[in-house]
């Protein structure tokens, strides 16, 4: 069943004039968001927002917002996206919006269209900080400010994209969203975190926020029938059954009786759980089966699975769909990766503590991910006495042993060590100042009080001052050097893999995920996601061929641009060297190329982690040419 090949419709919209015109890119020359994306991002360094071909259709998962760009924190060409958000977006009848220069005063930006007609833009001058410090405060208030404005110009709700006060002081601020229900803001709040798209927004193009929705009708895939068929002949299994499988994870898993990348990863971490800052990997087993059950499991967990499973608190990211992955607690949605840097990274296992702090670094519109990693490596600091409260701007230390530790006094205590360095950060003059990002700010450190202040932060180092914290998962595919780092383009299993094929692994684990995120679909769907997309390009536009393609240059393009660097920490490197170790002395790993690198990195671990991480780029390069 082939329908005719539509056109891509890209906004393009000049922030400095106001000047907007509707360009059109024949589908096969580009098929989405990212490959579209990185066509204008290095012609114009425009801010590119899109959703795949399938938005709007009957695809659970299928309405993600992808956002793309040279980030100004990883200095590469970087993808983030958003849950849902990309649902309204396509009543606005085009798939792509790109900004290109800069608006002369800070401005929000209004987007909207009545059925057929043309779309309205319109760019209103705002005072930033007083918006901020309105109302809920930060991003929350920009977007209570956006619907202030413009709500009743729309026939059905829109949304808004904002920043906040870590888009305006520091280079990795996100963008946030929350779906609209007749009018009111949910909790839901949604984000394009990694990458500091939002200091891209406000900083490189002067845009606080955007305010977008309609009521155009695109011709949208809604055959059930037709659907059913596909997935009834490669899964035995009708699309809705075969989603409802593929998300148990997300949704609730009886295997753990408990649900959401909370609460599962949380239960099955068991001694891989990373604390205190990463020191965790330097304490033995027993001491971090320890910290998992008495901190964790009996605590931290055990409040997350009585507040929010027991009494099913849980929503979606504004789209229809069976994952209902945002796992609530009144205003507060709790996650995996944010609730565990801004939680047992940070020395937090109480909810209420880590509510406080997740919640402010939200509000503020800061990557989670990224800015908790930096708190946790300040709060060593401070710890071990590398710097003192006064030169970070806070009047005490944290409680940073596992000895001793009481679990809801001194991870509130911790928490608002956290609040303050936070506010450091945001502040004009501040004692943080992270304008040029946290690598360059840790090297300012280490030139003046020694590179002992620097090793303990974890961060993947790219190009002159690009950098991000890695995903919270004890790996080396983690810290592997990728082109794009932060997201799950690697492998980030618990299996030992051989540096070299390690590589290897990374490349494909890239490709799968560029199949779905060219798409705008979410990778939580990933289990048919991954083979399925390909098939339904074939079906509705015959063009899998040329889609498969088009995904493996855009990962060539994205490559020969790979500007990794060696670790630069000695933390960093003991991330991967204890990983080894681990293996072999508690999982029992019988391997001779394991044990080979063992004995490099206790000879000498600096050079061995070189020849490590040239092992993994080796195999990274090898497989991402574009004539592989």
């Amino acid at each position: 069943m082939k329908s005719e090949k539509p056109l891509l419709k890209a906004l393009m919209i000049d922030a400095s004039t106001g000047y907007y015109r509707v360009n059109r890119y024949p589908l096969g020359s580009f098929f989405g968001p990212v490959d579209l994306g990185i066509h204008l991002s290095h012609k114009h360094n425009s801010l590119n927002i899109g959703t795949g071909l399938l938005a709007g259709s009957i695809f659970p998962g299928s309405n993600r917002l992808v956002f793309s760009g040279i980030s100004p924190s990883w200095h590469g060409f970087y993808v983030s996206s958003m849950g849902g958000a990309g649902l309204i977006f396509d009543n606005l009848g085009i798939n792509h919006l790109s900004i290109q220069g800069k608006a002369f005063t800070p401005s929000l930006l209004y987007l909207n269209r009545v059925h057929g007609e043309e779309i309205e833009v319109e760019l209103l001058p705002v005072r930033r900080r007083e918006i901020w410090n309105s109302g809920r405060g930060g991003v929350y208030s920009v977007m209570e400010f956006a619907l202030q404005h413009y709500a009743n110009r729309y026939e059905n709700d829109p949304r808004v994209l904002a920043t906040g006060p870590a888009s305006m002081f520091t280079d990795f601020g996100g963008i946030a969203s929350a779906p609209i229900r007749k009018g009111e803001l949910t909790f839901v709040d949604t984000w394009a975190g990694r990458g500091g798209f939002g200091s891209k927004m406000l900083q490189q193009h002067g845009i606080i926020g955007i305010i977008y929705g309609g009521t155009h009708i695109d011709e949208d895939f809604r055959d059930r029938n037709v659907a059913d068929s596909w997935f009834q002949e490669k899964y035995q299994q009708k699309l809705a059954a075969k989603d409802f499988e593929a998300t148990t994870k997300y949704r609730f898993d009886p295997k753990f009786d408990t649900g959401g990348t909370f609460g599962v990863n949380f239960a099955t971490l068991d001694e891989r759980i990373i604390a205190f800052n990463y020191r965790s990997i330097f304490m033995s087993k027993e001491q971090r089966l320890k910290i998992h059950k008495d901190f964790v499991v009996d605590h931290y967990l055990l409040q997350f699975n009585e507040e929010t499973i027991k009494t099913k608190q849980q929503k979606t990211c504004g789209e229809p769909c069976s994952a209902v992955c945002k796992k609530m607690q009144g205003e507060f949605k709790k996650d995996y990766e944010p609730y565990q840097t801004m939680g047992p990274l940070c020395g937090i296992f109480d909810q209420r503590a880590a509510e406080l702090l997740n919640h402010h670094a939200d509000m503020l519109g800061f990557d989670a991910i990224s800015v908790g990693g930096i708190l946790s490596w300040l709060m060593e600091c401070l710890h071990t006495n590398l710097l003192t409260p006064e030169e970070l701007g806070v009047d005490s230390k944290p409680i940073f042993e596992p000895e001793g530790f009481r679990v809801v006094e001194d991870s509130m205590h911790n928490a608002k060590i956290g609040v303050a360095l936070l506010n450091q950060m945001v502040t004009e003059d501040g004692n943080i100042n992270l304008t040029e990002g946290a690598r360059k700010f840790g090297r300012h450190l280490a030139r003046s009080k020694g590179k002992a202040v620097l090793d303990p932060f974890v961060y993947i180092a790219f190009a002159r001052r690009g950098w991000i914290v890695p995903n919270q998962y004890w790996t080396p595919g983690a810290m592997s050097p990728m082109a794009v780092m932060g997201k799950y383009y690697m492998n980030y299993g618990k299996d030992f893999i051989p540096p070299r094929e390690l590589g290897r692994e990374n490349a494909k684990r890239m490709l799968k995920e560029l199949v779905m995120d060219n798409m705008g679909i979410c990778r939580f769907h990933r289990v048919w996601a991954e083979e399925m997309i390909p098939e339904i390009i074939e079906s509705l536009y015959g063009l899998k061929d040329k889609y498969l393609e088009s995904i493996r240059l855009t990962a060539s393009r994205m490559n020969s641009r790979n500007a990794s660097v060696l670790w630069e920490s000695e933390r960093s490197i003991d991330f991967v060297y204890s990983f080894l170790k681990k293996k072999k002395v508690e999982d029992g790993v019988n391997d001779a190329i394991l044990d080979d690198w063992l004995a490099r990195f206790s000879q000498n671990k600096k050079e061995a982690a070189l020849q490590f991480w040239y092992e993994i780029h080796k195999g990274i390069q090898e497989s991402l040419s574009e004539f592989e």
